[in-house]
């Protein structure tokens, strides 16, 4: 039986060939994670759900095709309930969400899956994901759970991003018009908007002193409390190259991890704590 590897795709399958990689050794399966909120008036509601498929999906082309690693159909709606003050956007409560990871990632492995991999690009829901990974692998611990964000350690944004820019384009700002641009340019609009802590205007909340927006010590924020685009960034210079560069630098950093992990023992076994606790 030959299993067409073109798209690297789980649910293109039919149940044998399924059977087939979900046996093999090291059987590993990409679930991207987006969400359907509102990006500015120029971005589309959709932009974190692309970057996780189209992102996944060139990480995948570029590496070796006999590599037991799939892809999962993404996850389109996400948890945005700081965005809900914008039309467009769609958020479902945490607690279902967790409950959608639980049942699938049981199911999988049941079926022998031995890495899942929650490959995430809304910043949003970066701790849910965090916490389902963790409950998920309590209850499953045959099987490696990884929550990952898109942008996170990559080290080369710091030479593509202006560092001021890598702290407060925090939606919709320079990184992710410039992507889109790369991406589907066609989705893009012509506005190119500056808000949030960029424009810090009276009606604009700023953290209180040794607080942030994200970091050490963040601040459970919801857009309207920082923007009336939507946007909390600068996009003014958002331009194709720059999001080919994002891009490129985003593949390559995937390709380096997911290779690492597709070459290792990940996860480790029950018996393995066990040997390694006991002593004579």
């Amino acid at each position: 039986m030959t299993i067409n590897s073109r798209f690297k795709r789980f649910d293109y399958l039919s149940w044998p060939q399924a059977e087939k990689v979900v046996n093999a050794k090291g059987a590993t399966l990409i679930w991207p994670f987006g969400a359907c909120e509102q990006h500015g008036p120029h971005l589309p509601l959709a932009t974190d759900n692309l970057f996780a498929e189209h992102l996944a999906a060139k990480v995948l082309e570029k590496l070796p095709s006999s590599m037991p690693i799939w892809r999962l159909p993404s996850q389109g709606i996400g948890f945005s309930p700081e965005h809900a003050s914008f039309p467009g956007t769609i958020s479902i409560s945490g607690t279902l969400l967790l409950q959608l990871i639980m049942e699938v990632g049981q199911q999988l492995a049941s079926m022998g899956i031995s890495r899942l991999v929650l490959f995430n690009a809304h910043g949003g829901q970066i701790g849910l994901l965090e916490a389902a990974a963790r409950q998920l692998r309590m209850k499953n611990p045959s099987m490696a759970v990884l929550p990952c964000f898109l942008w996170r350690g990559v080290p080369s944004l710091e030479d593509l991003i202006p560092s001021k820019e890598l702290k407060t384009d925090l939606h919709a700002g320079l990184a992710e018009t410039s992507l889109m641009l790369s991406l589907e340019p066609e989705l893009v609009g012509k506005e190119r908007p500056l808000d949030g802590e960029h424009q810090s205007p009276a009606s604009i909340a700023t953290p209180p002193e040794g607080w942030s927006l994200e970091g050490p010590v963040p601040c459970a924020w919801l857009t309207k409390d920082l923007s009336s685009s939507g946007v909390i960034g600068d996009s003014r210079g958002a331009n194709p190259r720059l999001g080919q560069d994002l891009e490129i630098a985003l593949v390559n950093h995937w390709i380096k991890l997911f290779s690492s992990l597709m070459g290792s023992n990940w996860p480790p076994t029950g018996e393995k704590f066990l040997s390694d606790d006991t002593t004579d």
